[in-house]
C-alpha cells in the first residue's frame, strides 16, 4: 500500500473542533478503507455492504452506538441512510463517541450529510494516488511534497532547476509520471507486481462494477445503455467543450438527461466538470464547461484501448493530477478554464483568495515562448494577478519567458 498525503489531514481534522464525526467520500476502490483502518486501529470497523448485518446496526439506539460502538469506522454508509440518524442523536447527546463515515456515492451520502451532519462533520474527499504517492513504497515511506504542492502553500525560495534531468528523483519521477499516463492512479493498478494484462483487466472489471452497482445506486436506471453512450462520449471527448444539446442529438436524449448524466460522473468522481471562467461567478455556472475524465486509466478501459495517448487525454490526465494535488493538501482553491471572444484560451486557471495561478498544457518534447503564448497579458482579462503562470510538457528544459512564466516538465512540476 502507498502511503497517502491524505494521512495528515485525517489525523489533524480527527482532533478539531469538528472532527468527532468524519465523513470520507471519493470513487470506489481508491483506498478509504485501507486508509482510516490504518490510521484508526481503535476504531470498530463496521460494513454496511451485508444487508442482513444492515438492518441490525440500524435498530440500534444512541444509548448502544454509545456503549457498544464509542468509536467506528462505517463503511458504505451511504445504503442505510437512517444510520447517520442514530449517529446524529449520539452526536448531539455526548462528548465522548467518534466515528467515520465512508461512502463511494457523493450525491446519496451527501444530501444525508447536509440534512442531518450540517456543522457537526468534517468532510473530506479521497481521489485516486498522485504522483508524488505513486513514488512511495509503503505506508513508513513519507510523501515528499511536489514542486507544485510546495509552490501552492509558499514553500519555493529560488527558482526551478533548469533542466529535469538535474532533478535528483529524476528517474522516479519519470516512472510514475510513465505509470500515470498508461494506467492512472487506482492503487489496486500502482503495485510493480502486477503484470500490464492484469493492470488493463482490473481497470475493464472496475468500469463494470462502476456502471453494476455505482451508477444504480445513483438512478434507477430502466436502461444503461445511453448513459455507456455517454461515459464513451465523454472518454473519447474528454477536455473538450461540453454542447449537451448536439451531444444529447448524437445520443438520441434530451439536454436535460444529458446534464444529469454528466451530474452523475461528477458526483461518483469519475469526471471534472470544469467551468469557464467569468468576472461574474453565476455566469461561470451557465457558460460551456470543459468535462475532463479523471483517471486515463479507467479512459482506456472504456475505450478498450492501450497506448496512443491523444492530446484531449494529456490534458486531462495534467488537469485531473493538478486537481487531485490540491485537494490531498486541502487546499482552498476554485478551478476553471478561459476562453475569450478573441481566442484566448488558457487550460486552467486556480483561483486563491488574492491570486491566481494559470496552467498551459502540450504534450510536446520541445516547447518554446509562442506555446506559452496565451499565458501572457492575463491581468488585463483577470480581476486577481497572476502570481505564476505555467506551461506543463515533456520538455526537460525549463524555461523562464519572463520572471513569472515558466515552462518546465510535467514530471519535474508534479512528481
Amino acid at each position: 500500500m502507498r502511503n497517502r498525503q491524505y494521512a495528515n489531514t485525517l489525523l489533524k481534522k480527527s482532533i478539531s473542533r469538528f472532527g468527532r464525526i468524519l465523513v470520507l467520500t471519493g470513487a470506489r476502490q481508491t483506498g478509504k478503507t485501507t486508509l482510516v483502518r490504518r490510521l484508526f486501529p481503535d476504531y470498530t470497523y463496521i460494513s454496511i455492504e451485508d444487508p442482513v448485518m444492515r438492518s441490525t446496526f440500524s435498530n440500534l439506539t444512541a444509548e448502544q452506538w454509545k456503549s457498544i460502538y464509542p468509536k467506528a469506522i462505517l463503511d458504505e454508509v451511504q445504503k442505510e441512510p437512517q444510520l447517520i440518524e442514530s449517529i446524529k442523536a449520539t452526536y448531539d447527546q455526548w462528548d465522548e463517541p467518534r466515528y467515520i463515515l465512508l461512502g463511494s456515492s457523493q450525491l446519496l451520502l451527501m444530501e444525508k450529510v447536509r440534512e442531518s451532519l450540517a456543522g457537526r462533520c468534517s468532510i473530506v474527499e479521497i481521489y485516486p494516488l498522485t504522483l508524488p504517492e505513486l513514488q512511495t513504497k509503503g505506508w513508513e515511506d513519507p510523501v515528499v511534497p511536489s514542486l507544485f504542492q510546495q509552490e501552492i502553500q509558499q514553500q519555493i525560495d529560488g527558482d526551478y532547476l533548469p533542466s529535469f534531468l538535474l532533478d535528483k528523483k529524476h528517474i522516479s519521477k519519470l516512472a510514475a509520471y510513465n505509470h500515470y499516463l498508461q494506467f492512472g492512479g487506482y492503487p489496486a493498478v500502482s503495485g510493480s507486481d502486477t503484470t500490464p494484462d492484469e493492470k488493463a483487466e482490473w481497470l475493464k472489471n472496475y468500469v463494470r462494477t462502476y456502471l453494476e452497482r455505482d451508477v444504480r445506486d445513483l438512478a434507477s436506471f430502466r436502461d444503461l445503455e445511453p448513459f455507456v453512450k455517454l461515459q464513451q462520449y465523454i472518454a473519447l471527448n474528454t477536455g473538450s467543450l461540453t454542447n449537451a444539446s448536439s451531444i444529447g442529438k448524437q445520443l438520441g436524449v434530451s439536454v436535460k438527461t444529458v446534464q444529469r448524466y454528466i451530474k452523475y460522473f461528477e458526483m461518483s468522481y469519475q469526471a471534472l466538470n470544469l467551468p469557464s471562467w467569468s468576472r461574474n461567478p453565476n455566469k461561470r455556472l451557465v457558460k460551456s464547461s470543459k468535462v475532463h475524465y479523471m483517471d486515463l486509466g479507467v479512459i482506456h478501459a472504456v475505450l478498450n484501448k492501450r497506448g496512443g495517448l491523444t492530446g484531449n487525454e494529456y490534458e486531462s490526465a495534467i488537469v485531473s493530477e493538478i486537481y487531485k494535488q490540491a485537494k490531498s493538501v486541502d487546499s482552498a482553491v476554485q478551478f476553471s478554464f478561459l476562453r475569450t471572444h478573441d481566442g484566448k484560451e488558457v487550460d486552467l486557471l486556480l483561483e486563491f483568495q488574492d491570486f491566481y495561478y494559470a496552467f498551459e498544457i502540450k504534450m510536446a518534447e520541445r516547447v518554446n515562448r509562442t506555446d506559452a503564448k496565451h499565458l501572457f497579458g492575463l491581468e488585463e482579462i483577470l480581476d486577481k494577478p497572476v502570481k505564476k503562470a505555467f506551461l506543463l510538457s515533456n520538455d526537460v528544459d525549463t524555461k523562464y519567458f519572463d520572471e513569472k512564466t515558466i515552462a518546465i516538465h510535467a514530471a519535474m512540476f508534479l512528481g
